[in-house]
């Protein structure tokens, strides 16, 4: 079968996401028969560098050897099972893991199956926290150009208005304090003055700060200092305000250490993880938080102090195995350190990008790096156009408005990062 009769059959009942489907009237999809490392095959043969890492999740290339073959195992003993009441090897195992490499602190963790999820669990468990101890709080605080997800609840607390305007009417309120406007530390010292003034404002009715920490994936790869974190931190320890913190983009090693907290020193109330935490195998989310949280909760049943959230697939055991399996390569491959020579190599070729002039900016952390271009109306969709000059030269770009980004698999090499950006710089290129 040709990628033609998949078109087809895939445009009669299908509504993807994130995707004006009128589109595909004139930009035909591009049906998927198998992934290798950073390839992805269609059904006539042709290759792509998945330069995005199929929305920021793959870690360690598709269809990985030592994670199938573990989840291949797993899969005769348990595929899944009830988490209320009942529990398995695969989760107790990554739990355990993971409290051992999360920031201080993070002793307990609650499981979802996505990132939106995460932040839904997050947030209601903040709130009902303080509930639980006798106070009401009902105000969320976040950074401008935020995004959390598209849930409901996890939009409120975002402010991409692309996602979040439509449904400004039936979102809980929330409030908003400016992301720093750059990298540099003055910026991000001009930004915690505002964060102060609006936290004195409301005081004793915010129940928790959520944050990107370090970049802001959603909102055009808006990168800032680490010291707002830091500093913004110690503000909302002195007013009884959670820190959230939204690692699913960021975590397990996409800004240079395994957490983006470890760069920014600090150690959240929650932390949500999904994305690259199964190696973009299969769905699964969690939340950690402290002891502290945790206790609040913990009572007689008739209290009714319990925290009353669930999804049918919680703590999936296939989904469990994936994690421990990444959580594997990292510890065998020593992968944070072989990193750093493609985090360099990565920015040398980015260099290149400021001979355009139609780039505004080039910047980077870790094995995030992102070309921001000027002189283009929304209207215009560069996005869409890169696109297709970057797919018809075998390469995955799916650039954020006037934004293309970089964030590959960690498994990618030099010569294949060599032609991610030679078609990237040949794609802004042939705007002019």
């Amino acid at each position: 079968m040709n990628n033609e009769d998949f078109i087809r059959r895939d445009l009669k009942h299908i509504w993807h996401p994130c995707t004006q489907m009128k589109d595909h009237e004139s930009l035909p999809l591009i049906p998927i028969k198998r992934g290798k490392g950073v390839y992805l095959y269609d059904y006539e043969g042709n290759s792509y560098i998945d330069a995005i890492s199929s929305w920021w999740v793959n870690l360690f290339g598709h269809s990985n050897a030592y994670i199938n073959s573990k989840i291949k195992e797993q899969l005769e003993e348990l595929e899944h099972v009830i988490f209320a009441g009942f529990t398995h090897e695969p989760i107790v195992k990554l739990s355990e893991r993971l409290v051992k490499i999360a920031p201080k602190n993070l002793n307990k963790c609650f499981f979802a199956d996505n990132g939106s999820s995460a932040v839904e669990v997050a947030i209601k468990m903040s709130f009902h926290y303080h509930k639980n101890r006798g106070e009401i709080k009902p105000y969320f605080l976040s950074l401008t150009n935020s995004y959390h997800g598209e849930t409901l609840g996890a939009l409120a607390v975002g402010d991409v208005g692309l996602y979040k305007d439509t449904y400004k009417e039936i979102l809980i309120k929330t409030l908003q304090t400016p992301v720093p406007k750059d990298e540099s530390i003055e910026s991000a010292k001009e930004a915690l003055k505002d964060f102060e003034k609006i936290v004195e404002r409301y005081r004793g009715e915010i129940s928790a700060f959520i944050f990107e920490p370090l970049v802001q994936c959603a909102g055009y790869m808006h990168m800032y200092h680490p010291y707002f974190l830091k500093e913004a931190a110690k503000i909302c320890k002195k007013e009884g305000i959670h820190l959230i913190a939204d690692e699913i983009a960021v975590g397990f090693g996409r800004t240079g250490e395994m957490f983006a907290c470890d760069t920014a020193e600090i150690s959240p109330d929650f932390m949500a993880l999904s994305k690259g935490l199964t190696g973009g195998y299969l769905p699964l989310s969690v939340v950690m938080t402290t002891d502290e949280v945790y206790s609040a909760f913990y009572c007689d049943y008739l209290e009714m102090k319990a925290f009353l959230h669930s999804h049918s697939y919680t703590g999936n055991p296939l989904a469990c195995t994936a994690a421990n399996a990444v959580l594997d390569i990292f510890e065998k491959e020593n992968v944070l350190e072989k990193n750093r020579e493609k985090i360099d190599y990565i920015h040398q070729k980015l260099q290149q990008f400021k001979d355009l002039p139609n780039v505004k900016e080039i910047r980077q952390r870790g094995m995030i790096a992102a070309v921001e271009l000027k002189g283009y109306d929304f209207k215009e969709r560069v996005n869409l156009k890169i696109f297709k000059y970057a797919t018809k030269n075998e390469v995955l770009l799916r650039p954020l408005g006037n934004v293309v980004y970089f964030m590959p698999p960690y498994v990618i090499t030099n010569s294949e990062i060599d032609k991610m950006m030679k078609v990237a710089y040949k794609a802004c290129e042939s705007l002019l």
